[in-house]
């Protein structure tokens, strides 16, 4: 082999290698806060992320889920990942809502009926409105959606099926003036606790019930410090997952788009696996020993005092009456008339 073709061989080699080191530094691992426990919706949609993410980078990024809260609170995440600090967050929307109101009206009490009313949302161009505002108000870019159920209502006191049920009784809710405002039109002043306090609060008796989807109450073995449940469905709990704006616009456009499609396959995966889980669930919590009781009269005085009392507070920081009917024209139901 002549000197230059051993050149050009030693050439390309190192070439090669560079190529190599580069490609192993910009490898990103993100890390991803989840604020509940193993077994919960969260923790599924975060798997799904990282695997669609790895599928898509040819194993070169991935991520790293930190869960029950180990990277601080709900809200304490919404802030790190606004300054730059944590790569994402999977969380309540109820905790995105006080960084960017409009995303409230997700939580009005009784708008969304059903997963599919969910989904339609979520997916279409009001989701697509409502993740513009996070990254204007709030610094982070919603990339995924968690559907995790309706809240149902949880306590260790005794069955509730009315209003009048509910009288004597310290119901947790987190830090969301929306929930807050939703039970005292029932009739009483919930506890704000943070999400990490829950369990013990419940397991102290610092208060008596709070509300989360099945699959929630599963997970955080609520079962255990609680006895009876509630088929409320007043809100749908959508979880979803952030990452922070400055972290998705230091990438390059292949990653954010990697990361984007990533995000739309671990939504398309959380509705199917509500789907496939949630009935399953709610047979594991009565073999557990939960108590499981229907609102009577098919919710309607839940529904009336939630709705006539609680949407037209939040009508100017959702942005308007009008953004409200267009939430429920895009799923079918009659507008508001004032």
């Amino acid at each position: 082999m002549s000197i230059i073709n051993k050149l050009g061989t030693f050439t390309a080699a190192v070439s090669v290698a560079a190529l190599m080191v580069a490609g192993a530094a910009d490898a990103k691992d993100f890390k991803i806060a989840v604020g509940d426990s193993a077994g919960s919706p969260q923790e599924a949609t975060g798997k799904f992320f990282v695997e669609a993410l790895e599928a898509k980078s040819g194993g070169e990024h991935t991520g790293t889920l930190f869960l029950n809260g180990q990277l601080g609170s709900e809200q304490d995440t919404v802030n790190e990942a606004a300054i730059g600090t944590l790569d994402m967050s999977l969380l309540a929307i109820n905790n995105v809502t006080p960084f960017s109101p409009s995303v409230g009206v997700f939580t009005l009490p009784y708008v969304i009926l059903s997963l599919e009313d969910a989904e339609t949302l979520t997916q279409g161009p009001i989701g697509q409105e409502l993740t513009e505002n996070t990254i204007r108000d709030a610094g982070v870019r919603i990339i995924a959606w968690t559907y995790t159920g309706f809240r149902r209502l949880t306590n260790s006191k005794k069955p509730v099926t009315s209003v009048a049920d509910l009288q004597d009784l310290i119901i947790r809710v987190p830090k969301n003036e929306i929930m807050i405002e939703t039970y005292k039109a029932w009739g009483i002043n919930p506890t704000p606790m943070a999400w990490s306090e829950t369990f013990t609060g419940l397991q102290t008796k610092v208060v008596d019930g709070q509300d989360n989807p099945y699959m929630t109450i599963n997970a955080m073995k609520f079962y255990e410090v609680q006895d009876h449940v509630t088929n409320l469905r007043y809100i749908f709990s959508i979880e979803p997952l952030i990452i922070s704006e400055a972290v998705f616009q230091s990438l390059s456009e292949e990653e954010q788009q990697m990361i984007l499609e990533a995000g739309q396959e671990a939504t398309l995966k959380s509705a199917q696996f509500l789907r496939d889980s949630e009935a399953a669930i709610k047979e594991e919590l009565v073999a557990k020993g939960m108590e499981i009781v229907d609102p009577e009269n098919d919710e309607a005085e839940f529904i009336e005092l939630a709705t006539g009392a609680v949407w037209p507070q939040f009508y100017e920081s959702i942005g308007g009456v009008e953004k409200l009917n267009a939430v429920l024209e895009a799923i079918g139901r009659d507008p508001v008339q004032q």
